[in-house]
């Protein structure tokens, strides 16, 4: 016959086993919470850096895009004046004020070439500090690096070509060339050599 086990000992040592297992039970729990938590922190770290690196990126990318869209628009000022030129009867320059930094189109109504009217400005822009005029320098030789510099468009051409020296943020040159023999103007990198006078000929304005 087989012994009974009393019903206060069965319990006691079932609450025995338990008390065992749940102490047994609780470091394997922080040991499995502490790597969770160590796995979180290094990965928001890695996120941080992935996020700075986009971020410095972008502000790389947005200042290079601001200093060509920049100096394209200068580009664009240029041909336009050239391609209004060449397709009427009308005069326009473009006055490259190196002190101010800024440059405008206008059309040339008045024999008085000295003086600008306010009707006859097209187009008035400035650079900002990602984009600024070193100095420009005409096929004919003549060179500036502070007042006002024009280039005058009628319906032959360019009266005189020659180029517009920029710098970026990191003081990095780009040209601005003006050709007066077909009316192109490119933006090119570095400070390129233009075409002296002898290799021009000259263009009735």
């Amino acid at each position: 016959m087989a012994k009974k086990v009393p019903r206060t000992t069965y319990s006691a040592q079932m609450l025995t086993d338990a008390k065992m297992r749940e102490c047994a039970d609780v470091p394997a729990q922080s040991r499995i919470s502490g790597f969770t938590l160590t796995e979180t922190i290094v990965a928001v770290v890695i996120i941080s850096l992935f996020a700075l690196l986009a971020q410095m990126s972008l502000l790389g990318l947005l200042r290079r895009s601001t200093f060509k869209a920049q100096a394209q628009e200068l580009v664009s000022t240029m041909q336009m004046a050239a391609s209004a030129a060449a397709e009427s009867d009308r005069r326009y320059e473009v006055i490259i004020d190196l002190t101010e930094q800024s440059y405008l189109l206008r059309q040339i109504t008045s024999p008085d070439l000295s003086e600008v009217l306010e009707e006859e400005i097209i187009v008035e822009n400035g650079f900002g500090d990602n984009c600024w005029i070193s100095y420009v320098e005409f096929d004919d030789g003549d060179y500036t690096n502070e007042g006002r510099a024009k280039f005058r468009a009628g319906h032959v051409g360019w009266q005189y070509g020659g180029k517009i020296v920029l710098h970026d943020r990191g003081e990095q040159p780009y040209s601005i060339v003006i050709n007066r023999l077909n009316r192109i103007v490119t933006l090119k990198e570095g400070d390129v050599e233009i075409l002296g006078p002898k290799a021009k000929e000259d263009v009735p304005f």
